[in-house]
């Protein structure tokens, strides 16, 4: 067990062949994707079974408004990360140690701020996005809860991120474990034991986060033989705030648009009426599961070119793209297959509505479509954005969103007048951005915006 933690932590990508490196840094990553996206499915599990589907769909609705401020914390979180790998991979401790102390610090104001001023948009914004009647108050309760307690899950993801550009990735998928294992006895007892319903999921899940990102804190605080803290470093100076958010905000910001452009396209869903929510929550819950491998594996090349652009050895960044995509394509396509065989045994253990199994099906059918496309587009991103270059994926997120995705999402509902429009649309948005991603890399304006 020993030599196994050792071999999967705290991994230099600038030596050793590709491929291992990044399959060994991709595992865990890969493990605690699949415990992530284990919170929100057992919420929707619970609540779909015990509850009902009406449950199911007001978690549904307020989705797309937590997702938009989960990506502007998640800004300081990818600009901290990048900054890490690079300062780790050029070996210039008093810069990785600034760089992580300014990134505390940023969350804690992030995460105050949010707390104090975002749940009073709630309501507004869920009726604007024309949310039903049934479900408005359930919504409003469940987002509201998950705001109030934001500043565990900044945290576990900014911290999560310093430890992976630090080469660490198994001590986050350890504390993801337990976490996600703590959520679902909170869940059962919240839920099934006490009827606590939305509020019961929506605390059991911030409880978990709490104790993950203080777990997370531990152990950095354990690997000091790296970097230094105290509170010189926590004071945040201009010049590490400056590169933090110059790299954070245009990261945060490209994967907001896409949260913002399922703000925009939620009236839509929610004009199909409350089972199609339900129906759409299940199908997201299926869908994380399966685009794991891209974001796994996407991070994971993050952190590689990150420290290789550091180390300045560039053949290793094209090298170990080329083997980290093939690698992503041949674990998507294993599991987009798995879903279509057991995919309405899986929408089976949300709801016993046969109408909702087999609608969501039809749905998991077309998105299959694009999953190969949606995974390359990932990996080649996080090429570009460990590199340094958080522009263009920010200009590729905006061009994507703009002109194909919502554009296409209100043509095809309006010619085809029925839900499966809006997976079409998602599929030709991933198609495009796969297209963008290969035209920027090949451009290689990315190789020249390294930090060091």
């Amino acid at each position: 067990m020993r030599r196994f933690i050792e071999r999967f932590s705290a991994i230099d990508m600038t030596e050793g062949t590709p491929w291992k490196k990044l399959l060994y840094f991709t595992v865990p990553l890969l493990i605690g994707n699949i415990f992530q996206q284990l919170y929100s499915t057992v919420d929707a599990i619970f609540l779909g079974r015990f509850v009902g589907d009406n449950a199911l769909a007001a978690i549904g609705a307020s989705i797309p408004i937590f997702f938009l401020i989960l990506m502007l914390c998640m800004g300081v979180a990818i600009g901290a990360g990048i900054m890490v790998s690079q300062y780790f991979g050029a070996k210039s401790r008093d810069d990785l140690s600034h760089t992580i102390g300014t990134s505390i610090t940023l969350t804690a104001i992030i995460s105050l701020v949010i707390t104090i001023f975002v749940p009073i948009s709630t309501r507004p914004l869920l009726i604007l996005m024309g949310t039903p009647m049934e479900i408005l108050e359930d919504s409003i309760l469940y987002m509201n809860v998950l705001l109030w307690g934001i500043l565990g899950l900044a945290y576990f993801n900014m911290l999560s991120g310093i430890l992976r550009g630090l080469g660490e990735a198994i001590a986050p998928l350890v504390y993801l474990i337990i976490a996600c294992l703590l959520n679902i006895v909170l869940n059962f007892f919240f839920i099934v034991v006490l009827g606590m319903g939305v509020f019961g999921a929506a605390i059991g899940t911030v409880i978990a986060q709490a104790l993950t990102s203080i777990l997370c804190l531990r152990k950095l605080m354990h690997m000091r033989d790296v970097f230094d803290m105290s509170l010189r470093y926590l004071i945040p100076k201009k010049k590490y705030v400056k590169q933090v958010l110059k790299l954070g905000v245009p990261s945060g910001a490209s994967q907001a648009i896409f949260a913002i452009a399922m703000m925009i396209t939620q009236p839509l869903v929610n004009s199909f009426g409350a089972m199609f929510i339900a129906v759409n929550v299940i199908v997201m819950r299926i869908d994380g599961f399966v685009v794991m491998p891209a974001f796994s594996f996407g991070n994971a090349m993050t952190v590689y070119a990150g420290q290789n652009v550091g180390a300045n050895k560039m053949d290793r960044v094209d090298k170990g793209f080329k083997q980290c995509v093939l690698m992503a394509i041949c674990v998507s396509t294993v599991l987009v297959a798995l879903m279509l065989v057991f995919g309405r045994f899986i929408a089976g253990a949300f709801t016993e509505t046969g109408e909702v199994v087999d609608l969501t099906m039809r749905m998991l059918w077309i998105l299959a479509l694009g999953y190969i496309a949606f995974t390359a587009a990932i990996v080649t991103w996080g090429v570009v954005r460990g590199a340094g270059d958080a522009i263009s994926p920010l200009w590729g997120s905006l061009i994507n969103s703009v002109v194909i995705r919502l554009p296409t999402a209100f043509l095809f509902v309006h010619l085809l007048s029925r839900p499966e429009a809006l997976m079409l649309s998602l599929v030709s948005a991933w198609i495009f951005n796969l297209i963008i991603s290969i035209v920027v890399y090949r451009m290689g304006r990315w190789r020249k915006k390294g930090l060091v």
